[in-house]
């Protein structure tokens, strides 16, 4: 099946009433998921770690309030209790999202990663083996499970799964832990089963440590809460090139392929989501990008960056693409915001967000833009 546009207003009427089931739901990309089902009028079940504090997406959007909102605070890593909840709420979609995300704080608790993202795997695995109902199950990972070459293309869904550090390897075993469970035990046609390979997602709301883009949101808060007129922002690795896209490229991507398989079994598959190559960028260049643009649309202060490379940081790799060629040519997908308008909707959502504003309602205006394009 090939479209040559999808249309993304009935890939969000197909989750109208639809039971979808999300763990992790509490983090950046898990709150944006969340607020785009809820839009699309499905029943959200989500199930994840209580948000950390009262200035997290989850909360500051107000999603968690939400009457189509049934949440379940736990730890993926509890079996017994995750098979509990996807017994009694029989889904009709799961995605896994639930994580440790950051590759430098992999390096510093491995166990707590593998344990995770391997085991919390397993774990959810095991809670879909355990339906008895029809179910579409997207396993979200990385771009960063593929043997890294450091080579200039980008890598298929063929390539070699191998990961090097701590979090792109426990990646790689979740990868292969869902296709041992796809082929040992999904065989007939009652559990649909995808993994999902997205790029480097940026967008609102994103505080993680150790990401750029929020980096350079706090850095300009900062500046403005201390009335200083220049933001400096430190850059870690500025010479790495990697597949940056904002988050709901990444979300809608993951929506059609549940979607597709839930149809037709034979979309059930493995998927790379990410930029074309242009938007390929250095991390140094994509913070150029973002200081240029924010100095066009926000005088209160000057964003500028430098370079703060350390030689004897952890390993991280280098050169990193995706080859998207299956999915544009599987579903008709093709990425709709170039990295210079992801850039924009990253700022005038922190401008909402540092002044205060109504962050349910950006972020309500940005899907529905999103979808209308």
């Amino acid at each position: 099946m090939n479209n040559d546009k999808i249309d993304y207003k009935k890939i969000c009427e197909f989750y109208r009433d639809k039971k979808v089931f999300v763990t992790g739901n509490t983090g950046f990309k898990g709150s944006w998921l969340t607020q785009i089902l809820l839009q699309s009028g499905a029943k959200v079940v989500g199930y994840a770690l209580e948000p950390r504090d009262e200035q997290s997406l989850f909360v500051r959007s107000g999603v968690e309030h939400n009457d189509r909102l049934h949440q379940f605070y736990s730890d993926i890593r509890d079996l017994e209790k995750l098979k509990s909840v996807t017994n009694a709420q029989k889904p009709d979609v799961i995605f896994h999202l639930a994580a440790q995300p950051i590759v430098r704080e992999a390096y510093k608790n491995p166990v707590l990663t593998y344990s995770t993202n391997v085991m919390g795997t397993v774990n959810i695995c095991e809670a879909v083996r355990g339906l008895d109902s029809f179910c579409s199950f997207v396993n979200v990972t990385t771009d960063k499970v593929y043997r890294n070459n450091e080579w200039e293309w980008g890598y298929r869904e063929t390539d070699y799964l191998d990961g090097q550090d701590p979090y792109s390897n426990s990646k790689s075993c979740s990868e292969l832990v869902t296709h041992s469970y796809k082929d040992s035990f999904f065989n007939d046609d009652a559990i649909r089963v995808s993994t999902v390979r997205a790029g480097n997602v940026i967008g609102g709301g994103d505080f993680s440590k150790d990401r750029i883009i929020p980096d350079c949101i706090r850095a300009v808060e900062k500046s403005i809460r201390d009335n200083q007129e220049i933001a400096s922002i430190c850059v870690r690795n500025p010479y790495s090139t990697r597949p940056y896209e904002h988050v709901l490229e990444a979300l809608f991507a993951y929506m059609v392929i549940a979607v597709r398989q839930f149809e037709e079994k034979r979309f059930a598959g493995c998927y790379n989501v990410g930029p074309d190559d242009m938007d390929c960028l250095t991390t140094g260049d994509l913070v150029t990008l973002f200081c240029e643009k924010w100095n066009d649309i926000d005088n209160r202060v000057k964003a500028s960056w430098c370079d703060n490379s350390d030689k004897n940081a952890p390993h991280e790799a280098q050169f990193l693409k995706l080859d998207c060629s299956k999915i544009k040519t599987m579903f008709g997908w093709t990425p709709k915001w170039r990295i210079d308008k992801a850039i924009e909707k990253v700022i005038q959502f922190s401008e909402v967000w540092i002044d205060g504003g109504n962050v349910g309602q950006e972020m309500e205006k940005e899907i529905m833009e999103y979808i209308g394009e």
